[in-house]
């Protein structure tokens, strides 16, 4: 279902009477058309990967957003590719400083740090972290200045050379956060729901550099702070290992979800609006309607 969707004209398909797995995916993708017209959203991609039943869905799981924060998923993976060749350790101190470089005019920028969600890390400014402690502060409480510095430790290129080594497309990362000169030269990380749903699987599956490093950003994730995308439509024993993105005309959430008694599933869910719409509540609406779906699937 790659390619934006009208969603005016969209046609919705008629459920098959019998076939339930085929009439429950026909009922998700009217309620995902639904929920996309009730929130006005410019664009939506969703991508979906069961464990348990092996079930796959999706809805314009190739189309490119920017990627926001989601981009830190990418960058956990090149940090723990670096941590399991043993060029570099959880336990390496780094330090914590505001200037870095712009990729497009080489021209040294600052973070505005009244702007930043994460004190732990500024408050540090002129001392050190280590590597672990910026990982954790970049996905939990998604910390711009631990993204950028963790960024300088790692380089752009081993990044996107641990998505390309893993077989991961549907990402691209070109830069820290908050480079404007990037910005306003249209450079930008980009993502897809197939892109970040593909990293997540090859994480919860273990099978990110090794099960070790696996579980260690699986560890991470299910610290997020941030918790009203994916999990708020979810019951409160659910556990999920997630990241969020948030940027005035987007918001995003990319996790894995845990419930008792079955393997988990991985759900990405991308929304682009117009600025003067806010965020709302689509992501949990959708994050809803594929639980009630796959609940609807195993236990009817």
């Amino acid at each position: 279902m790659a390619g934006k969707a009208n969603t005016q004209e969209e046609k919705l398909p008629v459920p098959p009477p019998k076939d339930s797995v085929a009439a429950s995916e026909v009922s998700l993708y009217r309620n995902i058309v639904k929920i996309r017209q009730e929130h006005a959203l410019e664009d939506l991609g969703i991508s979906f990967y069961d464990g348990q039943t092996t079930i796959q869905w999706s809805y314009n799981a190739d189309l490119y957003f920017h990627a926001a924060s989601t981009m830190k998923l990418a960058v956990l993976l090149g940090v723990f590719r670096q941590v399991e060749r043993g060029e570099l350790t959880l336990e390496s101190a780094v330090h914590v400083r505001n200037r870095f470089t712009s990729i497009v005019n080489q021209e040294p920028f600052m973070l505005d740090l009244g702007r930043d969600a994460d004190p732990n890390v500024y408050g540090h400014l002129g001392k050190t972290l280590t590597v672990r402690e910026l990982a954790y502060w970049m996905i939990t409480l998604s910390s711009n200045l631990a993204t950028n510095l963790l960024i300088d430790v790692v380089g752009v290129n081993t990044i996107q050379q641990a998505l390309d080594e893993l077989d991961i497309d549907g990402i691209k990362v070109l830069r820290g956060v908050e480079d404007s000169a990037a910005f306003d030269a249209g450079l930008n990380n980009e993502v897809t729901a197939n892109g970040l749903m593909k990293l997540l699987r090859t994480i919860a599956e273990g099978k990110a550099y090794s099960q070790t490093a696996s579980d260690e950003m699986l560890k991470i994730m299910l610290e997020q702070q941030y918790r009203s995308g994916i999990p708020a439509g979810l019951p409160k024993a659910a556990r999920v290992a997630h990241k969020t993105g948030n940027i005035s005309t987007v918001h995003h959430d990319a996790g894995v979800v845990y419930l008792e008694g079955r393997k988990p599933y991985v759900l990405v869910i991308l929304t682009q609006f117009r600025p003067e719409m806010g965020r709302g509540s689509a992501v949990a609406d959708v994050s809803r309607d594929i639980f009630n779906t796959l609940a609807g699937m195993e236990y009817e």
